[in-house]
């Protein structure tokens, strides 16, 4: 078999010695490691399916809000009139890619728990997405900017403040990683949990809510495919990160087009026509979506 061969049999978990060649001779070629990972995925998935369907399923429960007229609290009544503020002072509108992210989730699988040990934090998908974001916004500084109405000018910043929206029991609140571009996996996800503790916490500054140049909303984290998030005021633009999910696609191979199960998800950039063309948001979310498919990150969470 050839190098490639092996490599791509320990990227997805193949025994060699259980798989039979189709090659000349019984050489192991690519599309047999394919078709031995497939085949584990679906018996895995078998297995499982008859455990999922036997689990009951959590019951819905009424909410005590049902019928109850209530006091807009103070935090809902600033969010509200930020969004608002933000979807008429903009001519907003939302571009989408689907993203092919199953190369970060195997590495995240092989490198979390020596992660957690090594960092002291759970490496999540998030920062990845935040890595490869902030990496696009060096490229795309059209992105990252805001619109001075009076002066009549454009600021095109040197740094990458990322705001990261962190859903609480007070409302949806953005924490700032300050110079997020200047960061790796470690040290995004490292403060990323930081901010969010203080969020949910209630010790969150202002100062660590203030200063974004531009924002990443988690979507999927509740389930959603992808939404076309509002941008907030002074910036050009938000990134949406949608749920991601197993399906087949058809993926292009050296030795043909094949399907796989891969883990796919969608990333929606809504932004500021008045500034960022529609040429402009594609070749961002393209940029972003090549990091993200590379996936050369080994080094960074230490694989």
């Amino acid at each position: 078999m050839t190098p490639l061969v092996r490599k791509l049999a320990s990227e997805n978990g193949v025994d060699l010695s259980s798989v039979k060649g189709t090659g000349v001779g019984g050489r192991i070629r690519k599309q047999d490691v394919i078709a031995a990972a497939e085949a584990a995925k679906a018996a895995a998935a078998s297995a499982a399916a008859p455990a999922a369907a036997s689990a009951p399923k959590a019951a819905l429960v009424a909410s005590p809000l049902r019928g109850q007229t209530v006091k807009m609290t103070r935090m809902r009544k600033v969010i509200g009139d930020n969004m608002m503020k933000a979807l008429h002072s903009q001519a907003q509108l939302t571009s989408v890619v689907e993203v092919d992210i199953t190369k970060i989730m195997q590495m995240r699988n092989k490198a979390k728990d020596a992660f957690a040990q090594r960092e002291g934090v759970k490496l999540s998908p998030m920062p990845f997405f935040v890595k490869a974001a902030a990496q696009a916004l060096k490229a795309h500084p059209v992105v990252n900017a805001r619109i001075n109405e009076d002066e009549g000018t454009i600021t095109y910043f040197d740094s990458e403040n990322i705001g990261i929206a962190v859903d609480s029991e007070k409302g949806l609140m953005t924490p700032v990683i300050k110079g997020a571009g200047d960061l790796n996996i470690a040290g995004i996800s490292k403060r990323t949990a930081e901010l969010a503790g203080k969020v949910r916490a209630s010790k969150i500054s202002p100062d660590e809510l203030s200063g974004a140049t531009f924002t990443i909303s988690n979507t999927g984290s509740r389930g959603a495919l992808f939404d076309t998030v509002i941008v907030p005021p002074n910036q050009a633009a938000i990134l949406g990160i949608g749920a991601t999910v197993k399906r087949p696609v058809v993926i292009e191979t050296a030795e043909g087009t094949v399907i796989g199960v891969r883990d796919m998800t969608y990333l929606a950039l809504s932004y500021d026509h008045r500034l960022v063309d529609g040429a402009d948001a594609a070749r961002y979310l393209t940029a972003v979506k090549e990091i993200l498919e590379a996936a050369e990150f080994e080094t960074e969470i230490g694989l």
